[in-house]
């Protein structure tokens, strides 16, 4: 994927037509430009628990406790979060990223900018799936909004160039795209919605389902009726889904049935999914692990790259709060990243480790027994919980920086 990503394959031919490029432009300001289009979601989602009416919290409940509640429906303030988030990021990856567009081209930004947008969106899926809306602004909000911002200057910067007697022209045949993928993409999103709705959802997690039904479909259409140990476990999933007619009823009988495992037999599948797109070879050989890893390489040096590698991990172990799943996910991206860079890997290793724990400050999966023992709620310890964050968050950055 690198040879074909670079810059030196996009080099156009005598005689090419530059006014091919305008409508590459546009489809990708089209593609992003659903972000305008979000607000579509904001009102089902308010009501994903009660479905007709939305469920309120308790009126003592604290932030943190809102957040990662999952018996209680999220107010449409929050959800607008997401829309903030998005083009704060827009704004910060634009000025971050774009001297690394110019240097590395517009076909490399573009396929870096579908990966964090469409990765968003199925961390997003993920948080609605679990209900915890932090999810979905770190999915959408953060990562989307990166892939926003890459992608909203990848084209702008290709026409400039393109046409250099037409700007104006040629940023507003862009700036279209990107108005126009709301006018195309809520009104679809909201009939999908609608069509797959019932009495008991709001329609948002089964239009998830229906594309994992047409993956299913793609595969046995390409590759025969050939099973895989990966595809009956998806295939277990999703038909539990389906049977039991939401997450919530599916999630209370695995409780049911397995007790304390059953987050383990829930979240496991998804992180699997995760190291897949990572390790999965394209037809060159290469894989999206190789090219973050280059990303790191290019980002850092041997001074930053621990203290990088600290803050990603506890960035990552938000959604992956699992040291075995996170480290086979983060593992071959940032080991192989390190060598190169000349850092040992000990220190890798040590720094993804201590990553992992620093956030653990925040989801204490590790205080559940104590909390029973104790008969507290999580969020009677989250307080202290984060001030703890912070604090070490300091000690430990700083210590990967100036003493490794």
């Amino acid at each position: 994927m690198a040879g074909l990503l670079s810059r030196s394959r996009i080099v156009a031919q005598p005689g090419f037509n530059r006014w091919l490029v305008p409508p590459a432009a546009l489809a990708i300001h089209l593609c992003i430009g659903m972000a305008y289009g979000f607000s579509v979601f904001w009102l089902p989602l308010s009501r994903a628990i009660g479905i007709s009416k939305a469920v309120p919290c308790p009126a003592d409940a604290t932030f943190f406790t809102t957040i990662f509640s999952t018996t209680c429906d999220w107010k449409i303030s929050m959800l607008g979060w997401m829309f903030t988030l998005f083009f704060v990021f827009l704004g910060l990856s634009t000025a971050l990223f774009g001297g690394w567009l110019e240097h590395a081209g517009p076909r490399k930004a573009g396929v870096v900018s579908a990966l964090c947008w469409c990765g968003g969106l199925v961390i997003s899926a993920l948080g609605i799936y679990m209900h915890q809306i932090w999810l979905m602004w770190l999915g959408s909000g953060v990562i989307g909004g990166i892939g926003l911002g890459l992608g909203y200057i990848s084209p702008v910067s290709t026409l400039i160039k393109w046409f250099p007697d037409r700007r104006g022209m040629a940023t507003g045949m862009a700036i279209m795209g990107f108005g126009g993928g709301a006018m195309i993409g809520a009104p679809l999103a909201d009939r999908l919605m609608k069509h797959i709705a019932t009495a008991t959802s709001v329609g948002v997690w089964e239009t998830f389902l229906a594309l994992a039904a047409i993956y299913f479909v793609y595969h046995f259409a390409n590759n025969g009726f050939g099973l895989t140990l990966n595809l009956v476990i998806g295939m277990f999933l999703f038909a539990g889904l389906l049977l039991h007619g939401s997450p919530e009823r599916y999630g209370r009988a695995i409780q049911e049935s397995v007790g304390g495992i059953s987050g383990i037999i829930i979240q496991f599948p998804f992180y699997a999914g995760i190291m897949g797109m990572m390790i999965g070879a394209n037809a060159e050989g290469e894989t999206l692990g190789k090219l973050i890893s280059d990303l790191f390489i290019a980002w850092s040096s041997a001074e930053t790259f621990p203290l990088l590698t600290f803050l990603s991990a506890g960035l990552l172990n938000m959604f992956i709060p699992s040291g075995g799943g996170q480290w086979a996910v983060q593992g071959p991206i940032m080991l192989p990243a390190g060598e190169v860079l000349g850092v040992a890997p000990e220190i890798t290793a040590m720094a993804i480790a201590w990553g992992d724990a620093w956030t653990n400050m925040i989801q204490p999966f590790w205080a559940l027994p104590l909390l029973a023992i104790a008969g507290l709620g999580a969020r009677d310890i989250m307080g202290y919980c984060l001030i703890m964050l912070l604090y070490s968050g300091v000690v430990i950055g700083g210590a990967f920086y100036f003493l490794v």
